[in-house]
């Protein structure tokens, strides 16, 4: 299936910025490095993922 208007980019980016917010949050509070990492990388993802939505719409 393909997506030219971004909208899946975006769909997915929220996913992946709010799975990664999550992450992060229990990695801080229990210490977990590795979990808060992971989730740090999900967010960057997700605001990837948002940019790419963003293009596509303009394009």
């Amino acid at each position: 299936m393909s997506d030219h208007n971004g909208l899946g980019d975006k769909v997915k980016s929220g996913v992946n910025k709010a799975k990664g917010e999550v992450k992060d949050q229990i990695g801080n509070a229990t210490d977990n490095h590795s979990l808060q990492a992971e989730g740090k990388k999900d967010k960057a993802k997700g605001e990837a993922q948002e940019k790419v939505g963003e293009f596509k719409d303009r394009h």
